[in-house]
């Protein structure tokens, strides 16, 4: 690990490395890297290219990040109960964001979305419209387009 003095400014490249693991390596795959004392960076998710979810798991395994990927899969299962909060607040995240169901997870309650945006909107899939499109769909429900 780098370490630096107070004040000190280095500029740092870090390395990432793509991993593609299935969803049963998931858990296997975190406890190894708990039991080595390696920290999960974050977990994501997007749609890819081909609209598949691609979610991933990185892990700082000094000097490199190492970014394990399941891709396809809207059902894995939760590494909360081996990462604790540092997993389970971004699979919360995800969960009401991108709909992806993590197996084991306490979603009872909202993270920070509107309770009831499941009866209003659906679950997941949270879509940003550009704002152009906006201020256009707007101009037309007042008439003045």
């Amino acid at each position: 690990m780098t370490k630096f003095r107070y004040g000190e400014v280095k500029k740092l490249q870090q390395e990432y490395k793509r991993i593609d693991i299935t969803k049963d390596q998931i858990v296997p795959v975190a406890e190894k890297m708990r039991k080595n004392g390696v920290y999960l960076v974050m977990i994501h998710a997007f749609l890819n290219k081909e609209g598949k979810m691609d979610i991933s798991w990185d892990y700082a395994v000094d000097p490199i990040v190492e970014s394990y990927h399941v891709v396809g899969e809207t059902t894995v299962p939760s590494i909360g109960e081996i990462y604790d909060e540092a997993a389970r607040w971004p699979e919360r995240e995800l969960n009401e964001l991108f709909g992806v169901t993590f197996e084991g997870l306490d979603v009872s309650k909202r993270l920070f979305l509107p309770e009831d945006l499941l009866e209003t909107q659906g679950k997941g899939q949270i879509m940003v419209t550009p704002l152009s499109e906006l201020v256009e769909k707007n101009q037309k429900k007042e008439g003045s387009v």
